[in-house]
């Protein structure tokens, strides 16, 4: 266990450990004025009695208000067999050491960025999820249209994923009515417009689900403004709405050309901008490309404060096309279609899949109309002419026969690479990130 972890600040037990200290210097004063007879017999008797007592009093105030600290730093007493459990000094002591861990920020939004984050926060809690809010499908699009709020769907599923919470508590927030008004609405979403409705903002609500769920690290909407999502397919027709556009892309035959937002100047939290420049790493994806991913890039700022920053750009492609959306894309397909959108070169490393999907698993995206993303020489030579590394593995995983990037595997070896590029000349913090690492994986 790490000393320095009773000095964190707000652990409260700094007081008791200095006033024990205190009384121990005052009890081995009087033993040793006892044993050294400095002065008179009867005066070095009553001296020494005097700090004896006065140390062991202070001692004891000392040793008790420290046993009362930590049993409320523990949990309370469980079940019936009234012993006091470790679960909440252990959950303090790896939230010490994962928050010395990489600064991560995490761009996107869907299923995609949630499985991701699930891995990441396996070796560091300084994370942030920086999430689109052009969704207007489904349930977060009906709670949009009715209250006028942001939508809460993407947020959702990265605030689960970056939660330390019981498994009924996951189940709760993922509920999905199935009769009634609320038929199709998810619960996380309602808990969240309600805190949208108590808060001062959006923000300050999402911020209070971030302390209510203990999340490690936090989720930020990329924008509290109220934007929505347009597309230009080649054909020249404009689709609005994020749920509109790969639907209208494949029932006009017309792949997309670009995505843009409205109101075009929308402006991104600052807090976004900062955790963006004070990054270590800045991960793009996976997910959607052009109705997760892009939505983010082009608001106003954001592609700026990524070039900017110091911190190493890393895409990780998707496994799977997308109808209507990214149908026939290779990986650099993916990556020429950011640096498009953005007119800068904010990828540095790509990270992509070259196992071969299962064949039962791959039946079933082929009849949907997906395909595996793949990696063609037209793409290295891509990757060339823009300095970009990419890095080829197994990083998938089949899970009740669908197909998702292997998220632990994946986030082990980004950070293992941003740990050897950025600190590799620093051998003290470079030591101390591949302990902590290493620490993450037992």
């Amino acid at each position: 266990m790490n000393i320095f972890f009773w000095l964190k600040p707000g652990i409260k037990i700094k007081r008791w450990i200095v006033s024990g200290m205190v009384g121990i210097i005052l009890l081995m004063v009087g033993l040793t004025r006892i044993l050294n007879g400095v002065i008179s017999k009867i005066l070095n008797g009553r001296g020494s009695i005097f700090f004896i007592i006065s140390g062991s009093v202070i001692l004891f105030i000392s040793i008790y208000g420290g046993i009362v600290r930590l049993n409320r730093l523990l949990e309370k007493p469980i079940s019936n067999g009234g012993f006091i459990a470790s679960k909440n000094i252990n959950n303090l002591i790896d939230k010490n050491i994962l928050d010395r861990g990489l600064k991560v920020v995490v761009i996107g939004g869907g299923t995609g960025l949630s499985v991701l984050l699930r891995g990441l926060k396996r070796f560091t809690s300084n994370i942030t999820a920086i999430v689109t809010v052009a969704d207007d499908g489904g349930g977060s699009g009906k709670l949009r249209e009715d209250l006028g709020m942001l939508p809460p769907g993407d947020i959702r599923n990265c605030i689960l994923a970056l939660a330390d919470t019981e498994p009924i508590m996951e189940k709760l927030f993922q509920y999905r009515f199935t009769d009634g008004i609320y038929k199709g609405q998810n619960f996380g979403n309602l808990l969240i417009a309600a805190m949208d409705g108590i808060s001062d903002g959006f923000e300050d609500a999402i911020k209070r689900i971030n302390d209510i769920f203990a999340v490690a690290g936090k989720v930020l909407p990329v924008t509290v403004e109220d934007v929505t999502l347009y597309a230009r397919l080649e054909n020249g027709n404009i689709i609005k709405g994020e749920s509109q556009i790969p639907k209208k892309s494949k029932e006009l035959g017309s792949p997309i050309e670009s995505v843009f937002i409205k109101p075009r100047k929308a402006k991104p939290l600052v807090e976004a901008k900062e955790s963006i420049i004070d990054a270590d790493v800045i991960i793009l994806g996976p997910g959607s490309l052009y109705t997760s991913i892009l939505p983010n890039l082009v608001v106003d700022e954001i592609t700026k404060m990524i070039k900017k920053s110091h911190a190493i750009k890393v895409y990780v492609s998707n496994v799977m096309t997308q109808p209507g959306e990214t149908d026939k894309y290779t990986v650099g397909d993916h990556v020429n279609a950011i640096l498009k959108h953005t007119s800068e070169e904010i990828i540095q490393y790509v990270y992509a899949n070259n196992k071969k999907i299962p064949g039962e698993s791959f039946a079933k995206y082929k009849e949907e109309g997906a395909r595996p993303v793949e990696i063609t020489g037209k793409d290295k030579e891509l990757f060339k002419k823009y300095g970009i590394n990419l890095i080829q593995d197994n990083f998938i995983e089949v899970k009740k026969g669908y197909v998702r990037h292997d998220a632990f595997k994946l986030s082990e070896e980004i950070l293992a690479m941003v740990i050897e590029e950025r600190y590799s000349k620093d051998r003290i913090r470079f030591m101390e990130l591949n302990s902590i690492m290493k620490k993450s994986k037992n």
